[in-house]
Order: C-alpha cells, then structure tokens, then sequence
C-alpha cells in the first residue's frame, strides 16, 4: 500500500496556485463552471500524483478574503502545506491570513513556492525571498525549500516535487488506522447509478466495504457501499488518505459540509467545549461573552466565548475558554480549532480543545481554574485529562468508549491509560465502567455513616432494605459500582448483608419495656393459632400502645416470626402446624380432599381467613385446587 501526504495550499488570489497544483498533477482542481470561466478558486479543489510509491494528494483552497471559510474546511486534515507566493505580486493579505491560519493550526511542515517566476527578473525574485522570509522567521516554516518556480515553462517544477518528496521521507506518520473511523466531509454529491457520495481526508481509523457508520451531529445510521482513494476503487481507505465514500441509508439532503462520518459510538456532538485560546498578536483584543465563527475540521459553527479569568484577552495572548455553540459540533480533545470574528470575518485566534463535554459549573471560580489547569496539555498529559473526566463521572462512571470519545484516545490508549491510573490507585474498573477510587471510598464512607444513623434511630430495626439504600445515597450510580462497594465492606467486616444491609455489629437490642411487649404480641398471635387478631384489636387486647404493638409486629415480622399471608398475619408456629396436619391427611388409595365447608369446621375459622390460609397451602406445594376442592400432594 502506498504512503499518502495531504498537501493543501495557501496564498492569495491569483497567485497561481491551482495553476501551480494542474502542473503538478495534470489535474485541474478548479471543477466548478463557475472557478473555471472566472479564473479564480470557489471551494475546495483536489488532485494527486503518484511517485516512488507516494500519492501526494493536494487540496486547493480560494485565496479570495470571501472564500476564507471555504479554505478553512479544506486545511483540518493536511499534513503539510504549499505556501505559494506569486514572485510578480509578494506577500498579500490572504497569504498572511492563510500563513497564520496553518500556523494556529499547528501544521508541522511544508514548502514555499515562488510562482510566476518568469514573469519576475533576478532582483524581484530576490526582494519577494526576504518579504516572504520576515513573514515565516520564528515559525513552522522557518528554512523550509523556497523554490521559484513557472507553470508556463516548467522552471522549479522538479524541484519542487523533490522538496515534497523529503517532507513525505520526514512525515512522523502518526495517523491511526487503528483507532476509530472519523472522516470530516468537505464535500456532498450524488452520482447516477451510485447514489449519495461523500469526500473528505479520513484523519483516523479504516473504511471498508459493508462497514457501518454514522453521521454526525444527525446520528443517521449510514452503510458504506464502496470506497475510492485518489479517485481509484479500493477495498478500504486508511488515516491520512482522501477519501470518497459511497453511502446507503441516506440522501444528499441529509448530509452537508460539517458533518463527520464515525464508528457509532464513539464521538459525541457537543454544544459546549472548553478549550485553550491564541490570539494573533495583530488583530483586537477577544472580549467576554464574544460572538465569533468556530471552525474546525470542515465545519464552520456560530458560538461565544467566556473567558476563565480577565475580561479580554489581550493580542499575542492565551487564555482558557468555554465556547458555547450555537449548533452542536463534532470535537474531541487535542483537536485544533480556528475563530473568526462574528463581522467582520476575519481570522483572529487558534485554539486546542481540552473537553468537548464539559461538566456545569462556573469557570470564573478557584474550582474552575484548578479544572482548566489540570487538563491543560502544556502541564499534564492525556493520563491526567482520563483521570479527571472519570472522578467528574462520580459513581455514575464512564466507559472506556466514553473515555475515547471525550480524551482523543484511541481504545488500546485508553486501555493503557486505564491500566497506569489503576496502578497508581486512581481509578478502579467496574464491571462496564471506570470509576474512582477516591469515589469508591467516598460511598462506602457514607453507607456506613447511614447505617449507623439508621441503627441509633431504629434500634429495633435489623438493617436498611438494599435498594432503600441504593436509592437514598446512589441513585445515579452504576449498579455495579454500588455493589462493589458494598461487596467490599462485607469483605472488610464492616457491614453484613443479608435481606438488610446493617453494620457488622449491630444487635437488635430491647429495652425491658419493649421485651414484655414482644413477649406479649408473639403470644398473642400463637394462641389466636389459625385466627389472629388485628393490631387494633391486640393493641386493646394487650392494653398496649398502637405505636409500639405495630413496631414490635414489625419486629416479629422481619424476625419471621409472624408470616404474612396476604393482608394477615400468622404465627410461624401456627403455619407450620397447619401444613404438618394438612399433609398427613394423605394415605389410603384415594387421595385426600379438603373443601373450604370441611376447612371452616376442622380448624373453627371463618371464610375470612379459611380462603387466604388454603391459597398458602397451595402456593407451598402442600395442596393444588382442583374444581372447587383440593388435593393433598
């Protein structure tokens, strides 16, 4: 498989650089009627040429101050850019404009080409090399190949294909085919016979034939039906390539400029980002609650600004921010982002996102500036960031796939990432989920503290029900992380669960008062055997409180000594009894019956508790209905 460099170019209008790209490649980029009864670039125009097993492939952007967004959307995914400066012309306002454009984005590498270089003598060339030099001194492309070159008579051309060939030997290739897919679209059409068709540089993963995406910010579920790199039918396309892309399960209408292609699952759209800020040292200082133009990959979204810490960001200087948007984007960590001014369009700062999907929260705050300093990348690495996005989860945690939406990561960096802060006693995995430990240990703190407060309100009380507790200290917790709490504390010798969760330690323990009274309930009920009384009645009865007959009937209940049947109570003893008698009616060759009539006259009762009693002894297998009667089993 051959190695792919993107290449986009950058200068003013008319400096001849789709020119300069159709002698490269003998293709023109220029595809719309419009661009080429004009002369001028439109949109994004792309070509490619292939040597010594490279495809250098090109995306040429307008010039044209108005088509500066339309440039934007074509520089996200290059790896390197062809600055291009006409030698009759020198340095112009776009070729400032783009030159700080790829600057904020942090392109790493590239060359300067000299173009209409016949049309310039000796000394001409020569004055627009140092203009040119003073603009790129101090930055990415500081001694990069500055070539002169023609289109007309072919002067430099070879040296300027030699001079991209190095940049594609030094490329780091860091691109990830194996991490999930993400493909930004800068284009959308439809072509007869194939349907939807959507191009773009695929900045990670691999696409192949049959492969299931989405479309985000929509969410649409898309198929791929076939794939194209460099305008050639392929198997599949890899990070770093351009890519065409044939959909099914979508029209044109429902795709636009913007949109991202994803494995489902693992980007989110976001309305709020945070970020850190540039601003170019030349433009207005960047106020609080700004309105600007939000670009990044090929999407071009309205937002504001809220500054962390002053009320403006000064020229030439950095600041955290929280951008809120006025559509959803697609971002993750680590991706960098262009703002524009709301009006005039201008270009006037550079970012880096550090959270697509901040939590709520003042960022004007000692919290939040702790918060913004923790993530920033110049001070912490993304093991930092992981750790920080997990303990925000609270017991709720996050999973792995989440953590590599929000982080930038791809899964084996996140499994590694999960790996180190395990290690380091910073987070523990649960079941689906990464949570933290200090969250852990916070939880397990407060299930104790509330037993215990449990155990001096209701001393009677032999524990708290499970899910009472769930809901009352975690009910936004993943249910595993509660049980592995929970698990933990048994473990320890902290707390016992049985039905109810209760301190280790913990003794249903009477006063004498309260030991009479339990003695009197529990006999009352043994005596009334088949016929108990209700707690009004027994409270008289017992010339006892109606508060404290109910709690010690609750008592007895939970001890199991009193068995509820329905809406009755019965006395263990009694039921127990009951089932013995009933059971040893079976003998003989016929089997034994009991109707409710014979019930009724054997054990003195009324209908009223002769009907629940005989559906007991068929839910405990000791008798079945069958017609109006029952047969002993």
């Amino acid at each position: 498989m051959t190695r792919s460099l993107v290449i986009g170019t950058a200068g003013h209008i008319d400096h001849g650089k789709s020119t300069l790209v159709r002698a490269l490649t003998g293709i023109d980029p220029d595809r719309l009627k419009e661009e080429q009864e004009r002369g001028i670039t439109i949109d994004l125009g792309f070509a490619h040429y292939e040597a010594d097993g490279i495809t250098y492939a090109f995306v040429d952007v307008p010039g044209h101050e108005r088509f500066v967004k339309n440039m934007l959307a074509g520089v996200g995914g290059i790896d390197c850019i062809l600055l291009v400066v006409a030698a009759d012309a020198s340095v112009k306002p776009q070729t400032r404009e783009h030159f700080d454009i790829c600057r904020l984005l942090r392109v790493p590498a590239g060359v300067v080409a000299l173009t209409k270089a016949d049309l310039a003598d000796a000394e001409t060339l020569e004055l627009v090399a140092i203009e040119t030099r003073e603009m790129i001194a101090g930055t990415f492309l500081d001694g990069a190949p500055m070539i002169a070159v023609s289109a007309r008579d072919g002067r430099g051309l070879d040296g300027l294909r030699a001079a991209l060939a190095s940049l594609a030997d030094a490329a780091p290739g860091d691109r990830r085919p194996d991490a999930s897919v993400r493909l930004p679209i800068d284009r959308v059409f439809s072509m007869k016979g194939f349907g939807t068709v959507v191009t773009g540089t695929l900045v990670s993963g691999t696409i192949r034939d049959e492969a299931e995406l989405v479309a985000l910010p929509s969410g649409r579920r898309v198929k791929v039906r076939g794939v194209q790199v460099h305008g050639r039918r392929a198997e599949e396309a890899r990070a770093g390539q351009r890519t065409a892309v044939n959909l099914g399960g979508v029209d044109v209408v429902h795709l636009t400029r913007g949109d991202t292609l994803a494995d489902p699952g693992t980007l989110e759209p976001s309305l709020i980002v945070d970020a850190i800020v540039e601003l170019l040292p030349d433009t207005k200082p960047l106020k609080n609650g700004a309105r600007i133009r939000f670009h990044q990959g090929t999407s071009e979204l309205l937002g504001r600004v809220s500054l962390a810490r002053d009320t403006a960001i000064r020229p030439g200087g950095e600041e955290c921010v929280r951008i809120r948007l006025e559509s959803p984007a697609v971002v993750t960590r680590a991706d960098r982002f262009i703002l524009r001014a709301y009006s005039p369009p201008v270009t006037i700062a550079g970012g880096k996102v550090l959270d697509p999907k901040p939590p709520r929260g003042p960022i004007r705050s000692e919290a939040g500036l702790a918060r913004f300093a923790r993530l920033d990348p110049r001070h912490n690495g993304a093991d930092e960031a992981a750790a920080a996005f997990v303990e925000e989860s609270g017991s709720a945690g996050l999973t792995r796939q989440t953590i590599a939406a929000r982080s930038g990561l791809s899964s084996t960096d996140v499994a590694a990432a999960a790996e180190r802060l395990a290690r380091a006693r910073r987070v523990v995995e649960v079941g689906p989920v990464l949570v933290s430990t200090r969250i852990l240990e916070e939880l397990a703190g407060r299930v104790v503290a509330d037993l215990t407060a449990h155990h001096a309100a209701q001393p009677l009380s032999e524990g708290v029900p499970r899910e009472e507790l769930r809901e009352r200290l975690a009910s936004r917790a993943h249910i595993a992380v509660f049980d592995r709490v929970l698990q933990e504390l048994v473990a320890a010798g902290t707390i016992v669960a049985r039905d109810r969760l209760a301190l280790a330690g913990h003794k249903v323990e009477l006063s004498p008062a309260e030991a009479l009274a339990r003695a009197a309930v529990d006999r009352a009920y043994r005596e009334a055997a088949l016929a108990p009384p209700d707690a009004a009645s027994l409270a008289a009865a017992l010339t006892l409180p109606r508060a404290d007959v109910d709690r010690m009937v609750a008592l007895l209940v939970r001890q199991k000594t009193l068995i509820r049947v329905d809406d009755l109570l019965f006395h263990a003893d009694a039921l127990t009894r009951l089932k013995a008698e009933v059971a040893s009616l079976k003998g003989g060759g016929q089997p034994a019956r009991v109707d409710v009539a014979a019930f009724k006259e054997r054990y003195g009762v009324s209908r009223k508790f002769a009907i629940p009693l005989l559906e007991y002894l068929d839910r405990e297998r000791v008798t079945r209905r069958v017609g109006d009667s029952r047969i002993v089993l």
